[in-house]
């Protein structure tokens, strides 16, 4: 437990870049999703393009192994995307479908995972924000289990404990402690300007879940695990080619 936590015997310096990027990217989170609960669909194809362009923008600056993981992770989640919500229906969009935004879209969460995780805020106070990430994941399982007067929600404290496991085992807990704070702030945001619901029985489950489910923060970390272990692979590849005139 806990042995791929960062050492805590050297403090690492702040890098403002780092919350530069996470505040950008929540930013335009929230302007997608607010703005696109009452629009057409047409609007989405503009937002999307906007997306890119801003991804590609906050790429820029990252190594060539980031760039490749945020790659894996918006084709990974888009998959996961059509499979979760037009095959199984298990949370549906407003529109129906997938948003056209949405792999952009993942690819920012990704991104602000990873800037979250590394960053002197984190590092530096890992076990206190660890616990604050457990307390406050704990009371929201809690509340779904048994004050929620809307939806039981079972299947979110199953995945909060997958996610806790994820975290203390886990060889990247530093991306999956960032992941939890962007990922529930995008579903809070997103179910509740009905942007998206999550259906009040969990298809694959069978199980009540939530709208949305407390522990959904473990959804992304598979995400991110998948992003983390395919990239370096892919890297590999790239520099095994033969340089080219």
């Amino acid at each position: 437990m806990l042995r791929y936590y960062p050492s805590q015997s050297q403090v690492k310096a702040h890098d403002p870049s780092d919350y530069y990027l996470v505040v950008c990217i929540f930013y335009c989170l929230t302007c997608v999703l607010v703005s696109s609960a009452n629009s057409l669909v047409n609007v989405e194809i503009i937002w999307a393009v906007f997306g890119w362009l801003s991804l590609v923008i906050m790429l820029r600056g990252e190594t060539l192994l980031v760039r490749l993981q945020v790659l894996v992770a918006i084709m990974f989640a888009t998959a996961g995307e059509y499979y979760a919500s037009v095959y199984m229906g298990g949370y549906i969009y407003h529109h129906g479908g997938v948003p056209a935004y949405v792999p952009a879209g993942h690819g920012m969460v990704y991104l602000s995972a990873i800037a979250l995780g590394r960053s002197a805020l984190l590092q530096n106070n890992v076990r206190a924000v660890t616990v604050i990430v457990a307390v406050i994941g704990s009371i929201w399982s809690l509340w779904g289990l048994s004050a929620s007067d809307q939806q039981t929600d079972v299947t979110g404290a199953l995945l909060f404990c997958i996610f806790l496991l994820c975290v203390f085992y886990g060889r990247n807990p530093m991306v999956y402690l960032g992941a939890f704070f962007v990922t529930s702030y995008l579903e809070i945001v997103g179910t509740s300007t009905g942007v998206w619901y999550w259906v009040v029985i969990d298809p694959a489950s069978g199980l009540p879940q939530g709208n949305p489910p407390s522990g959904v923060a473990a959804y992304y970390v598979m995400v991110d695990a998948v992003a983390i272990a395919i990239a370096p692979k892919l890297l590999k590849l790239i520099k095994q080619r033969p340089t080219r005139l």
